[in-house]
């Protein structure tokens, strides 16, 4: 039994039931008025209370379960004695009745030609399977990585899983859909269990040893639901929090005790306001998304987070962060907070995978509506993701689409977290197969099975567009991309065009002639590098630190290109190794 699993064990008669908790339930504008027949999506499952056992890192018996702050009851939310709810438990079944003969095969030949590159340091090598760095994870998440049905790593876990579990801060481009959650988290679980760092116990006060920051209370929440399958019968509680949900239920969870705490900068600054959480025993720090939550505001939280409060300075531990896209600029900025680290670049970073295939129409703004439902007549069924680009405009469009007769619903930041999340459900469960959305979906959720994201209003920022349509062709499938193009978007004309051309697009006579006109910079500006990678590490251009290893090509870093079949095993239920 390991000493981490031994303590979870000793802890196990301080258990107390947990009480059943009740919520009510957001109703979209199409279902209302509706009879009492109607037909709502079922309400998440809640965990029992009783006893469970699950099993340390190597195989030693360890007690636990793995709740979060949130009202929808995840199973079991204490250390001691209480049942550890099985987060695989029933997905192939459900969502195999959902999607019944969808293939969702992964295309491993898509991935076989994806671009790598690192720089930095004494850059450690990557991996070509998981098999080769078992030793390192441990028998108790190898059994995790197979639960999930991961078979080979994808690109960006290839590299990053290694030079993570070698000690090094990292800072990580890749497109969306690639893998990013389990590339940080993964080393993050191991080194907690090879730490030999007694586990967080019931307290008043959370000391965790590991945590994420995310900028969405959707991402955040979709990061801890990975996290629980991660970290399953490992004895390692992880525990979520973020703002727009009642901050007692997720104070209730932070004192059931907290090892990985994942949430969005506003709530945990409130939480270390509260003195109900201590940084002091952080020994791992990721920011996903992390070129958002620097540049849309987010930076003086963070670095009152990382730099005014206890936790461990620069050297002291280990700094993760990932995005799809690194502009120089915040580049710049995340390195205050990485010591030598390594930059990695994976795929076309910045830019979109040419297994979505991007159309453009014209359209002036009062013809949109008509324009968008021919398209939606026209497509093959699946899950559509239609954004506009403000909350007003999402409630009006989802009102009227309903009252053509399409089931939606729409999320954005004036809706309350319950509301959220209810949407979000409806529309993975393809009960309200459009969802109209603003931005706020647009970083770093993972949606399976959406076939057709539509840009109703384009975006002022090509960034922005780059992560809105990343929301399809995941997994290595192919999707679909509709943009909505008139006269007042002429300032993205010139990035947009550039954008399709890197990815093997055709663009249309018009567009290129918006773009001809067009002043160069615009929604672009913000991104750097090659059109292959879309990213460059500014400490080449600079002559900043990092360090030279040797390479073939440029003598700082390394590159490599494809090495097998990336990616996780297909399915229904649980996602594969690309979310």
């Amino acid at each position: 039994m390991s000493a981490w699993a031994d303590q979870v064990e000793r802890e196990g008669t301080m258990g107390r039931k947990e009480e059943g908790r009740g919520k009510s339930s957001y109703v979209p504008p199409h279902q209302r008025n509706r009879g009492a027949g109607a037909t709502t999506p079922p309400a998440p499952p809640r965990g029992p209370g009783g006893g469970g056992r699950g099993y340390g890192r190597d195989g030693g018996q360890s007690y636990g379960s793995f709740g979060g702050g949130r009202e929808r009851g995840f199973g079991g939310s204490g250390r001691g004695g209480r049942f550890e709810e099985n987060p695989f438990a029933g997905q192939e079944e459900e969502d195999a009745q959902l999607f019944e003969g969808e293939s969702t095969a992964i295309n491993f030949d898509a991935y076989e030609d994806i671009p790598v590159e690192t720089s930095g340091q004494d850059v450690p090598p990557g991996v070509d399977t998981f098999a080769d760095i078992a030793d390192k994870l441990g028998s108790a998440l190898m059994a995790n990585v197979r639960r999930c049905r991961y078979t080979n790593p994808t690109p960006v876990q290839r590299h990053a899983i290694p030079i993570a579990l070698a000690g090094r801060d990292l800072m990580a481009c890749a497109q969306t859909g690639s893998g990013k959650t389990a590339a940080f988290m993964f080393p993050i679980l191991a080194g907690i269990l090879n730490s030999g760092a007694p586990p967080s116990g019931r307290g008043r006060k959370a000391y965790p040893l590991a945590l994420v920051l995310s900028p969405t209370r959707e991402l955040t929440t979709q990061i801890f639901e990975e996290t629980r399958k991660f970290a399953y019968q490992t004895g390692v509680r992880p525990v979520v929090c973020y703002g727009g949900a009642p901050v007692v239920n997720q104070l209730r969870e932070i004192e059931r005790g907290c090892d990985v705490l994942i949430a969005t900068p506003g709530r945990l600054s409130d939480l270390i306001e509260r003195a109900r959480v201590s940084l002091s025993r952080v020994m791992f720090l990721a920011l996903d998304e992390a070129d958002r939550m620097l540049d849309m505001g987010f930076e003086p939280q963070i670095r009152r987070i990382v730099d005014g409060e206890d936790m461990p300075p620069v050297g002291q531990r280990q700094t993760l962060m990932f995005s799809a896209t690194f502009p120089k600029e915040i580049q710049r900025l995340a390195s205050d907070f990485l010591g030598n680290y390594v930059f990695l670049t994976v795929g076309r970073v910045g830019s979109s995978t040419d297994l979505i295939q991007q159309t453009v129409i014209y359209v002036e703004d009062q013809d949109k509506r008509s324009t968008l439902m021919d398209l939606l007549h026209s497509v093959p069924e699946g899950l559509t993701l239609v954004f506009v680009e403000t909350k007003r405009g999402a409630d009006s469009l989802e009102d009227w689409l309903s009252r053509q007769g399409f089931p939606a619903t729409s999320i954005h930041g004036d809706r309350t977290q319950m509301e959220r999340e209810y949407a979000l459900k409806s529309f993975r469960s393809g009960q309200t197969p459009i969802l109209v959305a603003t931005d706020v979906a647009a970083r770093g959720l993972d949606i399976p099975h959406v076939t057709h994201v539509v840009n109703f209003d384009l975006p002022s920022d090509i960034d922005d567009y780059v992560h809105r349509i990343g929301r399809t062709g995941r997994a290595g499938k192919s999707g679909l991309a509709t943009a909505f193009f008139s006269s007042k978007d002429a300032n993205v004309a010139r990035q947009l065009a550039d954008l399709m051309t890197e990815s093997n697009q055709e663009v249309p006579s018009w567009l290129q002639g918006f773009a001809a006109r067009s002043f160069s910079g615009g929604g672009r500006s913000r991104r750097g590098g090659s059109n292959r990678f879309g990213g460059k590490d500014f400490r080449k251009e600079s002559g900043g630190g990092g360090g030279g290893g040797r390479s073939q090509d440029n003598g700082y870093g390394s590159r490599s290109r494809g090495g097998g079949g990336w990616g996780g095993g297909g399915g229904f239920g649980p996602p594969s190794a690309w979310d």
